[in-house]
C-alpha cells in the first residue's frame, strides 16, 4: 500500500519544492527543485540541473526532506533517496525537463525518493502531525 494519496500527489504539480539535505557531518543544505514530481504511490523524483552541495550531501547521506507549499498549505516528505544517472525512471524524468526546458542540458541524474512519511505543513490543529 502506498503512502503517497491522490490529493498530495496533484498538489505537487506545478509547485516549488524545498529539499533539505545533510552531509556525514551533519550540515544542513537546503535546495529548490523545480521538478519535483511523484511516479507512484510511494516515490517522488527530481532531476538534478543545478545540485552541487544537494548531491555532495546525497553521496554522503541518502535521508532527505521534502517541504512543498502553496498559501496555507502544505506537506512535507521524507524518506531515502537514490541518484540516478540511467535506466528508465532517469530517461523518462530527461524527457519531461526537455519538453518543459527544451534550452536545457540533460540531468546530470536523478534523484529518486521512497518515501517512507508525510507530515503536514498546514497550520491548525494538525501542523506538524505525520498524516501518513
Amino acid at each position: 500500500m502506498g503512502i503517497l494519496t491522490k490529493e498530495m500527489k496533484d498538489f505537487l504539480v506545478g509547485k516549488v519544492a524545498w529539499v533539505a539535505t545533510a552531509d556525514k557531518s551533519g550540515v544542513p543544505n537546503l535546495a529548490p527543485k523545480g521538478t519535483l514530481a511523484a511516479v507512484d504511490d510511494q516515490t517522488l523524483v527530481f532531476a538534478d540541473l543545478f545540485s552541487l552541495k544537494t548531491r555532495a550531501a546525497m553521496e554522503q547521506n541518502p535521508q532527505v526532506a521534502v517541504a512543498v507549499a502553496d498559501g496555507p498549505k502544505g506537506y512535507q516528505f521524507k524518506g531515502r533517496c537514490e541518484l540516478l544517472t540511467s535506466g528508465p525512471l532517469y530517461e523518462e524524468t530527461a524527457a519531461e525537463v526537455k519538453k518543459a526546458l527544451p534550452q536545457s542540458a540533460p540531468p546530470k541524474y536523478v534523484v529518486k525518493i521512497v518515501v517512507s512519511e508525510v507530515f503536514s505543513l498546514t497550520p491548525g490543529p494538525e501542523a506538524g502531525k505525520k498524516i501518513a
